[in-house]
C-alpha cells in the first residue's frame, strides 16, 4: 500500500457514515393515469368548496355590513331620541326651577312683610301702649284707678303681643319654606348638572363616525354597560323632582295666602281694639271734664258762701259790739236805780223794763254767740271744703293733661297699615 492509498484510508475512518438511499419505485401508467384523474377531482372539489366560501363569505359581509349600518343608524335614532328626552326634561326641570325661584322671592317679600310688621308694633304700638300705662301711673289720689281706659289698654297690649307672636309663628313657617324651596332647588341643579354632562356626552358620541380618530378598543374584562337604574326610574326620579318642587311651590302659595289673612286680620283686631281704647279715652276725659266742671261750680258757691259767710260772721261782730252798749246801758240804769232810798225802791214799770231788757238782750247775745260760732264753724268747713276741691281740681286737671293731651297725642302716632 502506497503512502496515497493510506492516507485516504486514514481519511475515511475519519469521516461519518454516508446512507445511499435506494433508487425510486416505478409506477406504472394506469397509476399514473389514476392519480391524475384523483389529483383533477380533488381540483374540481377544492374550487368548488372555494366558490362555496366566497359566496358565503360576500352574504356574510354583506349582511354584517347591514346589521353594522341598521345598527349603527338605531343606535344614531336613539341617540337622538335620547338627547331629545334629556333636552325636555331639562327644560322641564328649569321651568320649574323658575317657579320656585319666583316662589322664593315672594316668600322673602311676604317675610320682609311681616318683619315690618313687627318691627312696626314693637316700635310704635307696644312701645305707645306701655307708655300710655306708664304716664296714666302718674295720676294721683282718687284719679288712679282701674278704669275701662286701663283695661282696654292692657287687652290692646295683649292683643298686640298675640299678634307678634302670631307673625313671629308665621315668619318661621316661611324660614322653613324656603329652605325647602331651596332644597329642591338643589336637587334639581343637580339633576341638571348631571343631565348637563349626559347630553354632552351624548352629543359627542352623535358626531363620532367610524372613522373618527381617537378610537378605541377596550381590551378589559369588566363589562362596559355600567348601568344599574333602569330608564322607568330615570324618568321617575326626574318626576319625583319636579312632582316634589310643585308640592312645595303649592304649600308656598298656600303660606303666602295665610299671611295675606293673618296680616289683614290682625290689622284689623288692633284697628278695633285701637278705637276701643280710643272710645274709652273719650268716655274718660269727658267724664273728667264733668266732674271737673262740677267741681268748679261747687268751687264757685263754696267761696261765693266763704264770702258770704264771712261777711255774716263780720256783721255778727259788729252787732255784738253794738249789743254790749245797750246790755252796759241797762246794766248802769238798774245800778242807778239800786240806790232809789226808802220804798221808793219798788218793782216798778221802769225796773220791770229794765230787767226784761237786761234779759232778752243776754238770750239775744247768746243766740248771736251761737250763731256767730256756727258761723266760724262753717266758714272753716267751706275752707276745708274749698280746698279739697282745689285738690279734686288739681288731680282732674293732672289727670286731664294725662289722657288728653300726653295719651291721646302719642296715639295719634300708632299707625296700622297693610304692610
Amino acid at each position: 500500500m502506497t503512502h496515497n492509498q493510506a492516507a485516504i484510508h486514514t481519511q475515511l475512518k475519519q469521516q461519518h457514515l454516508v446512507i445511499i438511499p435506494p433508487p425510486p419505485a416505478r409506477y406504472t401508467l394506469t397509476e399514473w393515469s389514476l392519480n391524475n384523474r384523483y389529483r383533477d377531482r380533488c381540483c374540481l372539489d377544492q374550487q368548488k368548496l372555494a366558490d362555496s366560501i366566497l359566496a358565503e363569505c360576500s352574504r356574510v359581509k354583506d349582511e354584517v355590513e347591514e346589521k353594522t349600518r341598521l345598527n349603527k343608524k338605531d343606535t344614531d335614532h336613539k341617540i337622538e331620541e335620547r338627547k331629545l328626552d334629556i333636552e325636555f326634561n331639562t327644560g322641564e326641570i328649569k321651568k320649574q326651577r323658575k317657579e320656585v325661584c319666583l316662589e322664593i322671592d315672594n316668600l322673602k317679600t311676604y317675610m320682609e312683610r311681616i318683619k315690618d310688621c313687627l318691627d312696626a308694633l314693637e316700635r310704635n304700638g307696644k312701645v305707645v301702649c306701655q307708655k300710655c300705662l306708664i304716664l296714666r301711673e302718674g295720676r294721683i289720689g282718687i284719679d288712679l284707678c282701674y278704669d275701662d281706659v286701663e283695661r282696654e289698654l292692657k287687652k290692646e297690649l295683649d292683643v298686640i303681643e298675640g299678634t307678634q307672636k302670631m307673625l313671629k309663628k308665621t315668619l318661621e313657617q316661611a324660614n322653613e319654606q324656603v329652605r325647602r324651596l331651596k332644597s329642591t332647588i338643589y336637587f334639581m341643579d343637580r339633576d341638571l348638572e348631571d343631565k348637563g354632562n349626559v347630553a354632552k356626552i351624548d352629543y359627542q358620541n352623535s358626531i363620532l363616525k367610524e372613522t373618527s380618530l381617537n378610537l378605541s378598543l377596550y381590551h378589559g374584562f369588566t363589562p362596559l354597560n355600567r348601568g344599574t337604574v333602569t330608564n322607568e326610574e330615570w324618568e321617575e326620579y326626574t318626576n319625583n323632582n319636579i312632582e316634589k318642587a310643585a308640592k312645595e311651590i303649592n304649600s308656598a302659595r298656600q303660606l303666602r295666602a295665610y299671611t295675606d289673612i293673618i296680616i289683614k286680620q290682625a290689622i284689623s283686631d288692633l284697628w278695633d281694639q285701637y278705637n276701643a281704647v280710643n272710645s274709652a279715652f273719650k268716655r274718660r276725659i269727658d267724664e273728667i271734664k264733668e266732674a271737673k266742671t262740677k267741681m268748679e261750680v261747687q268751687h264757685s258757691e263754696i267761696v261765693r258762701q266763704g264770702n258770704e259767710i264771712t261777711r255774716t260772721i263780720t256783721e255778727l261782730e259788729k252787732s255784738l259790739q253794738e249789743k254790749e252798749g245797750f246790755m252796759a246801758l241797762a246794766h248802769t240804769r238798774l245800778g242807778n236805780r239800786a240806790q232809789r232810798p226808802g220804798v221808793e225802791l219798788c218793782k216798778d214799770s221802769v225796773e220791770i223794763a229794765l230787767v226784761y231788757e237786761v234779759a232778752e238782750l243776754r238770750s239775744n247775745l247768746a243766740a248771736m254767740q251761737r250763731m256767730l260760732a256756727e258761723a266760724h264753724a262753717s266758714l272753716r268747713y267751706l275752707l276745708k271744703t274749698q280746698i279739697q276741691l282745689e285738690e279734686d281740681l288739681n288731680v282732674k286737671t293732672n289727670s286731664l293733661k294725662i289722657d288728653e293731651v300726653d295719651c291721646m297725642s302719642l296715639r295719634e302716632s300708632m299707625d296700622y297699615h297693610a304692610f
